[in-house]
């Protein structure tokens, strides 16, 4: 049944009869069916404790059933009927908080907060804005916003929840202390908790998933069950779809917009903080050469591997972070205590260091081998000059005629 037929319906007034609402049609007697205005400027009375009362009401049954309450004001058919001695309530519209004695709760539109018992410090502006807020009467459900037609419509228990637009959070049940902003943003949220949208249809697939952030049209469409996301500018899809703490950034996967003297790579910490790996002088201490250091690479022992994740079944080549753990635990990185990764990126300057290490030999091995060969050129220079004077020095050869 939509929100209006069931607004008609509780309204009618043999559905109030059964409703228990006898006793209260009966004290009002000649001027149920006729619009009132009653304000304490007009007919001023103490409480039970002398504190006078300054309510205000204009339409039929509007503040019908106050008694000691005080600073509520009801303007619209049946508008704040149920309160007696809550107070700081204002409804504006037919039907708004018509079930309400909790107090400070502020409803604009038709049916907004219809259903609220006892909660407090709830907003809604908006037909139908948390219709169905605190029906269980379980009184938890505080502090909610709901700015828009539908917004929060069927929030019973949920709390601290910020729904701005038409239909943003429609779906809401117990979910608490989510933020959506933009028509239809986390409309399909029912128990998820800490989850923020913003942006039309935003994170509108996420059900039962906590403390999502997604930002921009239909972003993190696709995010049903899973917690801790992030997707900006990007729905989600393919097998990654569900899983958590994952982060989707749209338009940012094979651009060419970007200045190849200026890229570098990016990296993130444990905290999650993103930043480059800065190499200037400027940002270090105890600059000292390499030397041997370099050496403990020869104990890695390089593998070929297969991501759980990958459901390509990609072969991949590297290192397990275990394993260089043993062998050297500054070149892995940790969350908290748990080893994730390995510093690639350090034992790229190991190589590089182990390369001119090498280098260096290779250049004094050639250096050695030129003089040797200078050397050994240089002596079958001299040999050669030693033959050609032994030759000039021998004896001139006589010829002997014979008769």
């Amino acid at each position: 049944m939509t929100p209006q037929k069931l607004l008609i319906n509780r309204l009618n007034p043999s559905s109030l009869l059964r409703r228990g609402w006898v006793v209260i049609l009966l004290a009002l007697g000649s001027f149920a069916l006729c619009q009132q205005v009653r304000s304490a400027t007009d007919t001023p009375k103490p409480s039970d404790d002398g504190v006078p009362i300054s309510n205000t009401a204009d339409g039929q049954l509007a503040l019908a059933s106050i008694t000691t309450g005080i600073y509520n004001t009801a303007f619209g058919f049946y508008s704040v009927l149920s309160l007696t001695d809550a107070s700081f309530d204002t409804g504006v519209g037919a039907a708004t908080l018509l079930l309400d004695n909790g107090g400070t709760n502020t409803a604009v539109g038709a049916g907004a907060l219809f259903s609220n018992k006892i909660a407090s410090d709830n907003n809604a502006f908006g037909a139908f804005a948390l219709f169905n807020n605190d029906s269980s009467g379980n009184g938890t459900a505080n502090f909610n916003n709901a700015h828009g037609r539908n917004a929060l419509l069927n929030n019973v228990d949920g709390d601290e929840n910020d729904a701005f637009g038409d239909d943003a959070m429609e779906q809401n049940t117990t979910g608490s202390q989510n933020t959506a902003m933009g028509d239809d943003a986390l409309d399909g949220n029912t128990i998820g908790n800490g989850n923020t949208a913003m942006g039309k249809e935003a994170g509108n697939s996420i059900i039962d998933g906590n403390d999502n952030v997604v930002l921009g049209h239909n972003a993190g469409i696709g995010i049903v069950h899973a917690s801790r996301n992030v997707a900006i500018g990007s729905g989600v899809s393919g097998p990654f779809a569900d899983f958590d703490d994952t982060c989707f950034i749209g338009s940012i996967f094979g651009e060419i917009v970007s200045d190849p003297s200026s890229q570098t790579a990016v990296f993130v910490d444990q905290f999650n903080v993103v930043g480059i790996f800065n190499s200037s002088r400027s940002y270090k201490h105890d600059i000292q050469p390499m030397d041997n250091a370099s050496e403990t690479l020869y104990r890695l022992k390089p593998v070929t591997f297969k991501f759980n994740s990958d459901w390509k079944g990609t072969t991949q080549y590297g290192l397990i972070a275990e394993d260089v753990a043993k062998v050297d635990p500054q070149l892995v990185s940790r969350k908290g205590s748990d080893i994730v990764t390995v510093h690639y990126e350090q034992i790229n300057a190991m190589l590089l260091n182990e390369f001119l290490k090498e280098h260096k030999k290779t250049e004094k091995l050639e250096a050695t081998v030129a003089s040797l060969i200078a050397t050994v050129n240089e002596q079958a220079a001299q040999i050669q000059k030693v033959s050609a004077q032994l030759e000039a020095s021998k004896p001139a050869s006589q010829v002997v005629n014979n008769p």
